[in-house]
């Protein structure tokens, strides 16, 4: 096993990790459990696994990681588990995945039986990595006499609060989102903004975040998203990788940008008025910047979604604005692979997050919100990490609360 340094304020006890998920297979009878989401990926290797992957924690030792042969040596260099806990799978006799877990699992368990916890159900997240029914199939058909049982929860249980070097990730990945808006600034000030396209600036704010040490643009929604006019009014929209569209006098712009830091993430969304401006234009951003403003004072330990939501949307049709926003304001984030649900997922809808969720000290999500009027062309977006205070949150990215206005 690779050394740690301990006074790395990036520094996250991976072993304690494994021992706790350890401690809680015990308290449920599972004698291996079979990880293949990315968020149990990233939460247990420290290492980015790309192609479709797996990892095997036995009851008491080192987990094994399994992911394709082309990648398996990159990732066992990033991770804190060495070379022979992260192996490669092939399509040869006996070296694909499934039967090489297959072996693996039996060797941990050779009286022919046990219980093996799994990861399924669903989700709204591409890349969420629960099981397949192929590969569930396959695996049940292998282990015939074991019983697969599913037991994602305990990963999420275990992820809900954030250890300081976690926590200290998201900072580092937050400033580099900060260097990357500077820049767009800059580039985009007196002037500079005619003839740029969105996909421009999504490579300015991606080059500048690269000098600053971020390793992706990690949001799979399309990299550094960036929308200008009507693109930027899309209702319910929070997903606009960037086009070629060129920027235009009179529009919004919306500059939603994504940094990398040790599998921390950076998320912030800025945005802008192109001159000529208009009066019913700056009602719109002060109705923006005002509930914004308000959403962060509001956020602490004790609340829910579902009560923030009501607080924030009485707000708005007070000010006559409520049609225009998306009445949810935040979404779920974790180390890489955790970018969808908030708290346990144990509502009324399964697999979804729990409106009446109550917030805890150190949590960690995105306080996401978006405003759209598709009628007149306009729209804003705001996403900032933060962290859960007994009485508040710091949000993580430091860039002004402002809409800018560009000549």
């Amino acid at each position: 096993m690779k050394q740690t340094i301990l006074n790395d304020p990036y520094f996250i006890d991976f072993p304690s990790r494994i021992v706790n998920i350890q401690r809680e297979m015990a308290n449920r009878n599972i004698d291996v459990y079979l990880g293949s989401r990315l968020r149990t990926i990233s939460w247990t290797t420290d290492a980015f696994f790309p192609w479709r992957s797996f990892i095997v924690i036995p009851s008491q030792g080192l987990p094994t990681a399994f992911t394709f042969v082309i990648d398996a040596a990159r990732a066992a260099d990033d991770s804190w588990l060495d070379e022979d806990h992260v192996l490669g799978f092939a399509p040869m006799g006996g070296q694909d995945q499934i039967s090489q877990i297959v072996d693996f699992i039996k060797d941990y368990l050779p009286q022919g039986k046990g219980r093996i916890g799994i990861e399924s159900g669903m989700s709204n997240y591409l890349p969420e990595g629960n099981l397949t029914h192929y590969e569930y199939e396959r695996f049940s058909a292998a282990l015939d006499d074991y019983e697969l049982v599913n037991a994602h929860d305990i990963i999420d249980q275990l992820a809900l609060i954030k250890d300081q070097g976690t926590i200290n990730r998201f900072r580092e990945a937050s400033r580099m989102v900060d260097v990357g808006h500077q820049a767009v600034f800059e580039a985009l000030k007196n002037g500079g903004w005619k003839g740029l396209t969105e996909t421009e600036i999504a490579g300015l704010a991606g080059y500048a975040m690269r000098k600053a040490g971020s390793t992706w643009e990690w949001s799979f929604t399309g990299g550094n998203e960036i929308a200008a006019g009507y693109r930027t009014g899309f209702a319910g929209g929070a997903c606009t990788p960037a086009s070629t569209k060129i920027l235009q006098a009179g529009e919004p712009l919306m500059v939603d940008i994504h940094a990398t830091y040790r599998l921390g993430l950076g998320d912030h969304s800025h945005n802008y008025l192109i001159g000529p401006v208009t009066d019913r234009q700056r009602w719109h951003a002060k109705n923006f910047v005002d509930i914004v403003d308000l959403t962060l004072k509001t956020y602490k330990a004790g609340i829910s979604p579902s009560s923030l939501a009501t607080e924030m949307m009485s707000f708005a049709e007070d000010r006559g604005f409520a049609d225009f926003m998306v009445p949810g304001f935040e979404h779920g984030i974790g180390m890489l692979g955790d970018e969808w649900r908030i708290g346990l997922n144990n509502g009324p809808f399964p697999y979804w997050t729990n409106p009446d969720h109550i917030y805890q000290e150190n949590e960690m999500l995105i306080c996401a919100m978006q405003y759209a009027c598709p009628d007149e062309n306009i729209g804003f977006r705001y996403e900032n990490p933060i962290l859960l205070t007994k009485y508040s949150c710091e949000y993580m990215s430091k860039f002004p609360l402002t809409v800018d206005e560009l000549d």
